[in-house]
């Protein structure tokens, strides 16, 4: 078959292979906004007269059939066909003669993989924006049913002050809304039609690029045809940055797990089947999902880092190593998919400790509500303060947790806030982020 750009010489097996890469595999996730792409694309040839119409129905009928194909699983790649944009238009040329050649004016593989590209961020994106707010659903419904059982805070892994399961589970849960801003920043640059830019220097024939940007669902365009080309590499890197973002709060919230399923702590526990033993310890419960959780999340941190190191040093124009990115972000989605259903589906299972707090050795928990105490019976802070920590070097210090805390303003743990926060997670996914 070849290749359609051939000039009647071909490279040779080793370089083709070396510079297609992984390519044809990544491509696949790429089929459907492909031919989505071409719709758009051959509707607007047709409205300037660069199709006729009963060739515009042939096309289409054409590209909702390979559409049908993909969704059942049954496209493929040729074996000596490069990538997904040659293979669509090879099967449109097999089909219906020299007219599926014609799918290709006025754009270049360039623009297409952009707007492919572009199409399936977009998507992911809307994916991931559900997974979260399910996650975020889950943590507050946890934040809510646990609101009174109270646990230690840390600062500088020391105990520090009283905290709750409901501000634990509730902070994770507003975290996912600041990574939801990133989320929706991300999907702001990569909602913008590239189609039209061709390849980089647009085209003389006089492209309706408002037609395609409406067909296919853009919010605007990259008006300047340079622009749009600049936007590959900053478009993948929106993206993984807001994933980091994102993989962050998992990270730490996988952390928390792991240092809270210890028996030293004991705060939380999951069913058995949720955690694997020890080949040698008979006692053991490992929290390997969340260690794998923990260990996914590092690495999606490095993305925008990678992506970074890859997009430097170019001029502006399209570059073979633009390829590449694809191999770094497309497995960084799948991963995040995972994580976020992993740590919905463990929450689930989770059973908290409701009594850690009788345990003498979080006494000194209370030390900041005795100072709090003394203060408000009309004691100086600083006198108060120090009369405190004599007592607690003298070993004299007292404090009966069941007396109760007075922590009434917003956001403390007898004000958590909830509403008020999923109000805020409301406004942001109200419409597509």
């Amino acid at each position: 078959m070849g290749t359609l750009w051939s000039k009647g010489t071909s490279a040779t097996q080793i370089v083709e292979d070396f510079t297609v890469g992984n390519d044809r595999v990544l491509d696949l996730r790429l089929a459907k906004h492909d031919v989505m792409g071409s719709k758009a694309h051959i509707k607007m040839l047709e409205s300037i007269g660069l199709l006729e119409k009963e060739e515009l129905e042939t096309l289409t009928a054409g590209l909702d059939a390979i559409l049908g194909e993909i969704e059942r699983g049954e496209f493929v790649l040729g074996d000596d066909v490069e990538d997904i944009h040659s293979q669509v238009e090879f099967l449109l040329t097999q089909r219906f003669g020299e007219i599926g050649k014609k799918i290709h004016s006025g754009r270049s593989r360039n623009d297409q993989v952009l707007v492919d590209l572009k199409l399936f961020l977009r998507e992911e994106l809307e994916i991931i924006k559900d997974e979260v707010v399910a996650l975020f659903d889950t943590l507050q419904a946890l934040s809510e049913k646990h609101k009174n059982v109270l646990l230690p805070g840390y600062t500088h892994a020391q105990i520090a002050m009283p905290s709750s399961f409901g501000l634990w589970f509730g902070a994770y849960a507003e975290a996912l809304v600041d990574d939801m801003h990133m989320l929706k920043g991300a999907y702001n640059v990569v909602n913008q039609n590239p189609l039209g830019s061709a390849a980089g220097y647009g085209s003389s024939f006089p492209l309706d690029r408002d037609m395609t940007t409406e067909l296919l669902g853009f919010s605007t365009m990259n008006y300047n045809v340079v622009a749009a080309q600049l936007s590959r590499g900053k478009s993948e890197k929106a993206v993984a940055s807001a994933l980091s973002q994102l993989a962050l709060t998992l990270n730490k919230f996988a952390a928390d797990c792991c240092m809270y399923m210890c028996p030293n702590f004991g705060f939380i526990k999951f069913p058995d089947e949720l955690t694997t033993g020890s080949s040698i310890m008979p006692h053991k419960k490992n929290p390997d999902v969340w260690e794998i959780l923990r260990g996914i999340c590092n690495r999606i941190q490095s993305l925008p880092n990678e992506i970074s190191l890859m997009t430097t040093n170019m001029a502006h124009g399209y570059h073979r190593d633009y390829q590449l990115l694809k191999d770094v972000l497309f497995p960084g989605l799948e991963q995040m998919h995972k994580c976020l259903f992993m740590a919905k589906y463990m929450l689930e299972n989770i059973s908290v400790n409701e009594d850690i707090l009788s345990d003498p050795k979080y006494k000194y928990l209370f030390t900041v509500e005795v100072v709090n105490n003394r203060v408000l019976e009309g004691m100086p802070f600083r006198d108060a303060y120090k009369s405190v920590g004599i007592e607690v070097n003298e070993g004299k210090f007292e404090f009966d947790a069941n007396t109760g805390l007075n922590h009434t303003h917003k956001g403390s743990l007898g004000n958590l806030c909830t509403e008020e926060i999923k109000e805020k997670m409301k406004r942001l996914t109200k419409k597509s982020i």
